[in-house]
């Protein structure tokens, strides 16, 4: 596969994660254009499809991989040219291999390269003829386009599982001379060393935890109704609109909200005006007409994050929420806001997720003792 390209696109609300590649369409001539993956097993290529239905494209030609010598190309609003010398690296079979390993990766399923890794260690394991069949047959599901790159080693390449599913005297897919036990020795002491690596390499990423959360996304959306009483909030006490008093260098704000707003003019007269507004809405409103703070973009990360700390330290029931989300990232969906305290689509910084996070990990701190 092309290098990973992260996109997404969102569906009822929720995001779907994605990646892309470069593809010819033919469609009258040859279009040079983004083929997208994603992780539901769609795939748009000018046009959202299953895989089933990716795969007729690519039977059609819809989706080319052969390009003839002399067939007219283009890139929109970029230019045209008409090939020669054409060298096609990307068959039917593999590009389509390489669209299902995208959708397995993006689901954190093994991909066909961790399958035939994961074969080659069961054979090492216990190495009969048996699991050596089964090693073959994962190598030759592999895309080839991707199997130099399954061992992640470009100097030896995908040389010793060749090797491996070979056997000493054998031969194994373009593997035309036997292989001798010299090179069957490296191959074995190749894995062995490999191993020894990967569990230096697997220790060093164990001292500092996972790199990934092992918790799905927890969106934080917009709340337009009635809220429930703390006790059965849900996730939406994790809202800064929730109605859970605030109290802050002696003074008490309804909501995170109202806190933020009100702190965000240094006029006094206006802060108790906007600590006493009906809604958030409302409390923004008349922030927004007050004289703001000097220097208040340096100043809204630190504010929020002690209102936030407020909140939970005050609200027991409301902090057992926030740690019921795990490690899961939390992702802030903000009306007002969206491009810096909410998520906001793809340029969204989502700060007051990122703070709900470290609150997260502030209360964990405190009941270990740290």
């Amino acid at each position: 596969m092309a290098p990973r390209n992260p996109t997404f696109r969102d569906v009822d609300g929720e995001r779907v994660p994605g990646t892309w590649r470069h593809a010819f369409i033919r469609n009258g001539g040859h279009h040079l254009t983004d083929l997208v993956i994603y992780a539901d097993g769609l795939i748009d290529c000018w046009g959202l499809v299953t895989l089933e239905e990716f795969d007729e494209k690519l039977r059609s030609g819809w989706v080319a991989t052969e390009l003839p010598e002399g067939g007219e190309a283009s890139v929109y609003g970029i230019g045209s040219w008409t090939f020669t010398g054409v060298r096609s690296y990307t068959t039917r079979e593999d590009l389509l291999g390489e669209v299902r390993d995208e959708i397995e990766r993006l689901n954190g399923r093994p991909t066909s390269t961790d399958r035939c890794l994961a074969a080659a260690d069961s054979f090492l394991a216990d190495p009969t003829e048996a699991n050596r069949a089964l090693l073959r047959t994962a190598y030759l599901e592999m895309p080839e386009t991707v199997r130099v790159f399954a061992l992640g080693d470009m100097d030896a390449r995908d040389v010793p599982l060749r090797v491996l599913a070979a056997g000493p005297g054998g031969t194994f897919h373009r593997w035309d001379e036997p292989v001798d036990e010299d090179e069957y020795a490296d191959a074995v002491a190749y894995f062995a060393e490999r191993d020894h690596w990967r569990g230096v390499a697997e220790r060093r990423r164990e001292a500092d935890g996972p790199r990934e959360p092992r918790s799905p996304t927890v969106p934080l959306d917009p709340h337009f109704g009635v809220f429930r009483p703390q006790a059965e909030a849900g996730t939406t006490a994790l809202r800064n609109e929730y109605p859970a008093p605030v109290l802050l260098d002696g003074v008490t704000y309804p909501t995170v909200g109202h806190g933020y707003w009100a702190l965000s003019t240094d006029d006094p007269a206006r802060r108790d005006l906007i600590r006493g507004a009906g809604t958030l809405r409302a409390a923004r409103e008349l922030a927004e007409e007050s004289p703001r703070r000097p220097h208040w973009a340096d100043l809204r990360l630190t504010v929020m994050s002690r209102l936030l700390r407020a909140k939970f330290a005050q609200h027991p029931a409301l902090a057992e929420e926030l740690l019921r989300t795990g490690d899961a990232p939390l992702h802030y969906g903000d009306l007002d806001s969206p491009r810096f305290w909410g998520r906001g689509g793809a340029t969204g910084r989502n700060w007051t997720g990122r703070l709900l996070e470290l609150v997260r990990s502030e209360l964990r701190a405190e009941r270990a003792g740290l």
